[in-house]
């Protein structure tokens, strides 16, 4: 398989596993706090890449750790608890629909601090993704009024992390393993994330709270499949293609997330709808090579 096929595996993959991650947070949030939600996270998946990946880190040079800190504090770090503090107002569906502004936000990185090139067609296909996420969000404003949108910020914020992250990543960390950037990245957030879940009450109020009990699964599922595994497959992503085409999996998440909200008794309509097919839209505009016409040598080659 080639590494055009790979990358829309991964990309399809981590759609249904990141867009079924605002749902699970969801559904944690009825029995922990954000604090506790978003140290668990890190600390259950930190444990889970350390049993697989701790080998990887021997492969971290004395110049890659500027990099792999920024990495863990960008991506690995502060958006667990951003999300889960944002979710607290905002519904699962509409919080996976203001984290499609990460193709936007890496794009525009990438040009400012990164140097990248990036295509008239990409920028076009970003901004048409972007209209199709402000008319979702515009649609869910007006189904729940009393929201406190306000709290979006804390979406974008980590939306700019992810953003300077990938950017890092594809210049700066492509010589190390997905699995040593991951086990890495995660490896800066383990102690901090280790001491606020111990400063959150979470090991006092455990013992006999039936609600903690049961959030604590759906923490479970979060932290291994939808950060631990799901960032191995999106550093995988990110070394097989671009990091516009690595930040594209945010594009499919709000529709796997909108469903899991239908599925949970979210109100959506016929206008978000519409949003998603112009998201998707905005994906393959960003994606789509020109074809290119081969030169007479290159014929040669292939007969």
């Amino acid at each position: 398989m080639n590494d055009d096929s790979k990358k829309w595996i991964y990309l399809i993959l981590l759609s249904l596993v990141w867009g079924s991650s605002f749902i699970l947070i969801k559904k944690a949030l009825l029995g922990l706090s954000p604090m506790q939600l978003g140290g668990l996270r890190i600390v259950f998946a930190s444990l889970v890449l350390f049993i697989f990946g701790f080998r990887s880190l021997l492969t971290i040079g004395r110049k890659d750790l500027k990099w792999i800190i920024s990495a863990g504090l960008l991506s690995s770090f502060f958006p667990p608890f951003l999300f889960a503090l944002a979710q607290t107002e905002i519904d699962s569906g509409v919080t996976s629909i203001f984290n499609s502004v990460v193709p936007l936000l890496t794009t525009v990185v990438g040009i400012a601090a990164f140097g990248a090139v990036i295509t008239k067609r990409q920028i076009l296909g970003v901004f048409i993704g972007l209209a199709g996420t402000v008319a979702l969000v515009a649609a869910g404003m007006e189904f729940k009024p009393d929201r406190n949108y306000a709290y979006a910020i804390f979406i974008l914020l980590s939306a700019l992390g992810y953003a300077i992250n990938i950017n890092i990543i594809k210049k700066y960390l492509s010589h190390l393993s997905p699995l040593a950037v991951t086990t890495g990245s995660f490896g800066v957030a383990f102690l901090p994330a280790l001491i606020l879940v111990g400063f959150s009450g979470f090991f006092s109020e455990f013992e006999g709270n039936f609600e903690m009990h049961t959030a604590l699964y759906y923490l479970l599922a979060l932290a291994v499949i939808g950060t631990s595994i799901a960032n191995i497959f999106f550093n995988k992503l990110i070394h097989l293609s671009s990091p516009v085409f690595a930040a594209s999996v945010t594009y499919i998440i709000p529709l796997v997330a909108v469903l899991w909200a239908v599925w949970d008794g979210e109100t959506m309509n016929g206008y978000q709808l519409l949003g998603g097919l112009i998201i998707l839209v905005g994906v393959w505009l960003v994606n789509r090579k020109k074809k290119n016409r081969l030169l007479p040598e290159e014929m040669d080659k292939l007969r």
